[in-house]
């Protein structure tokens, strides 16, 4: 069973996944993903994770998250009807690039 935290992070995380691809203009070639959601408690704020591929245009691509952050929140909150609406963040997930390091380091040591 899910907690009322879990079932707002993945509403949040579908609802933000759909925006982005609508309105945040990714330039062509690059492919974003929306990995996960971590909501506070008080729910006034709301870390985003997300992938990048290629990772080498990770920080061009958070910079253009940045400058499109006011219009993302604007249609989040237009389309989500709760209270009090959580302010979003953007953060590397850094998963995925640690786990191909482990990976790699497994193989050498074979």
């Amino acid at each position: 069973m899910f907690s009322r935290i879990d079932r707002i992070n993945e509403l949040i995380k579908e609802t933000l996944a759909g925006i982005i691809q609508e309105e945040a203009e990714i330039p062509p070639g690059i492919f974003l993903t929306v990995v996960k959601v971590d909501t506070s408690r008080d729910l006034r704020y709301a870390r985003v994770f997300v992938s990048v591929f290629p990772e080498k245009k990770f920080g061009q691509t958070i910079e253009l998250l940045g400058k499109r952050i006011y219009l993302i929140q604007g249609e989040l909150n237009k389309k989500l009807h709760m209270k009090p609406l959580p302010r979003i963040e953007f953060v590397a997930d850094k998963t995925e690039v640690e786990a191909d390091k482990i990976e790699k380091l497994l193989k050498e040591l074979k």
